[in-house]
């Protein structure tokens, strides 16, 4: 393998690792790791406007808007009016809610891999330094 000082090279191949990860833990919930975390990210902000949703991903509406087709055809999310008909808001359907339930065990037991790999403190400078690169 090359190896290389670009930061983003170093980031992009730890980010498909641990999407792999996840992923592999969410097989059998028919979602995977973005899924889930949009899921969850409606779930935790409860009636998010669009607009909010993506901010709080670091998305763009246009990406966020593809993905909530996909959750919406699933059934997992559904779109309402707002306060005006420019602002959509984003909820969590029943099926939706399901199978967050389902799979966060599945998703915990994953997360908990990952932190017993680096270790609390490792993970929580890991965390601090993608949030300042964020």
């Amino acid at each position: 393998m090359l190896t290389s000082e670009c930061i983003c090279t170093h980031l992009r191949r730890a980010a498909r690792g641990v999407s792999r990860h996840y992923d592999e833990a969410l097989v059998g919930f028919g979602i995977n790791v973005a899924q889930f975390s949009l899921l969850r990210h409606v779930q935790r902000l409860d009636r998010p406007s669009i607009t909010c949703l993506a901010e709080a991903m670091g998305l763009e509406r246009s990406t966020l808007g593809r993905n909530l087709k996909v959750l919406q055809a699933e059934g997992l999310v559904r779109l309402a009016d707002g306060e005006d008909q420019r602002n959509r808001v984003v909820l969590l359907s029943e099926a939706g809610r399901a199978c967050l339930d389902a799979a966060y065990p599945a998703w915990q037991q994953a997360q908990a891999q990952l932190v017993k790999r680096l270790g609390e403190g490792q993970r929580d400078e890991l965390v601090r330094l993608l949030e300042q690169l964020a």
